[in-house]
């Protein structure tokens, strides 16, 4: 039997998956004792089952990694057969390297807890810019699906004459992919980082953009100051509209009016993180692969 559950914050999406799967969809208590001990509380028997954990890393994702550390060993306790999380946004990932001196690699530490604790793993385009890939940091199997195709075909059909652009090198894989999906140019910008909040930006590969509208792709948006450079150099460029599009919406502070002062006049992101942005539902890809692993 096939189980799906969920821990607070991605109940929507795992009640879809389970709907799709044809799966029992298992309510989890998780709350606190008194003293702020994790209490932890499924509502059916899970003897016996292969249980799904539907979890986005975001928001708390401190909690987050605990309640899923502590949720699929629960479930082992409880003579579960195995455990498979689904983290629609995986944190974490960004901190791939020591940067700096005395710095703890938290991606490692974060992949060390689940290899312990959970049989399988699949995300939505982590940060692998380091990693060469999730097999590099998980010994349990590890997928990253790709949502290029989906923010590509979402282009297609609701921005007319459009370019693509990268705001910065890293981000340039995924405005390739997507215009090509689109059957639009792309180009990308350098960017140049002075601060956490301040940087600037030059394109790369010269495309004209009078009028056009600009599709901003990128797989994180977090302080937003990069996709404001990019939307300012856009309309500088002559822009007749940015819309801004991301995988994981993080949107810390006031990143989403940041963007719109800039000129961002729309903002777009997969559902990996539930927010009022989301017009792009990665569920389906996820349920196609757990339907096949």
């Amino acid at each position: 039997m096939v189980i799906v559950t969920s821990l607070g914050n991605s109940e929507k999406m795992a009640r879809s998956i389970a709907r799709r799967l044809k799966a029992k969809y298992v309510v989890c208590d998780v709350s606190a004792f008194p003293d702020g001990d994790r209490y932890m509380r499924f509502a059916k028997n899970v003897r016996g089952s292969n249980v799904i954990i539907v979890q986005s890393f975001q928001p708390n994702p401190q909690k987050s990694l605990l309640d899923v550390v502590f949720a699929a060993e629960g479930i082992k306790q409880l003579g579960g057969r195995r455990v498979t999380v689904v983290a629609p946004y995986l944190a974490y990932m960004r901190q791939d390297k020591m940067f700096n001196p005395g710095e703890v690699i938290s991606s490692r530490v974060m992949a060390k807890l689940l290899n312990n604790s959970v049989d399988s793993i699949v995300t939505i385009d982590p940060h692998l810019h380091r990693y060469k890939s999730m097999s590099d940091i998980f010994k349990i199997k590890a997928m990253n699906l790709c949502s290029n195709p989906l923010i590509g075909a979402y282009v297609k059909r609701n921005i007319k004459n459009a370019v693509v652009i990268g705001p910065d090198s890293e981000s340039y894989q995924w405005a390739e992919e997507v215009a090509e999906v689109a059957g639009v140019q792309c180009t990308v910008f350098e960017k140049t980082r002075y601060s956490s909040r301040k940087v600037s930006v030059k394109m790369m590969k010269p495309i004209d953009m009078k009028g056009k509208n600009v599709v901003i792709v990128d797989d994180i948006i977090s302080t937003g100051h990069t996709i404001a450079e990019a939307a300012k150099k856009a309309k500088s460029l002559g822009a007749r509209s940015v819309t801004a599009i991301t995988v994981h919406g993080l949107f810390a502070g006031d990143a989403l009016k940041l963007m719109k002062k800039a000129g961002v006049s729309k903002v777009v992101s997969c559902n990996t993180i539930a927010h009022k942005t989301n017009g792009i539902d990665v569920t389906p890809l996820l349920t196609s692969w757990l339907k096949k692993n």
